[in-house]
């Protein structure tokens, strides 16, 4: 079992940066592929970030290479998300999830889920 707890949400310009984390429960942290996925307003949950639990592979959805970055301290029990020169594109709620196995970017391949941060970039 994974509990998971994101933060690091908030207001900012476009442009600007925000780092997320999510801080996991549980003895298996390190054993799980850990995503990051986000959902705006009407719109249903996408991929972001993944990253395996080996910190061996990573993987990015097209609209987050090159301006975000998914790392993880497994001794923290904790995934981060670097995201700079944010764009009003890219506000919703972010959640990070886990899985077993090897990084993938289907929601419903992640088995524990956190209650998500909101994200609000302003023009």
């Amino acid at each position: 079992q994974v509990q998971l707890v994101e933060s690091g949400g908030g207001l900012v310009q476009a442009g600007g940066s925000l780092r997320l984390s999510c801080a996991a429960s549980g003895r298996t942290f390190s054993r799980h592929t850990m995503g990051w996925f986000r959902q705006a307003p009407g719109k249903e949950r996408e991929f972001v970030a993944a990253i395996s639990w080996n910190v061996g592979s990573t993987s990015y959805a097209d609209s987050a290479k090159g301006r975000f970055t998914i790392s993880r301290d497994n001794a923290k029990n904790t995934v981060y998300l670097q995201m700079n020169t944010l764009k009003p594109e890219d506000t919703a709620a972010y959640y990070c999830a886990a899985r077993l196995g090897t990084v993938a970017s289907q929601t419903y391949m992640y088995n524990y889920w956190g209650q998500g941060t909101q994200v609000t970039v302003s023009s």
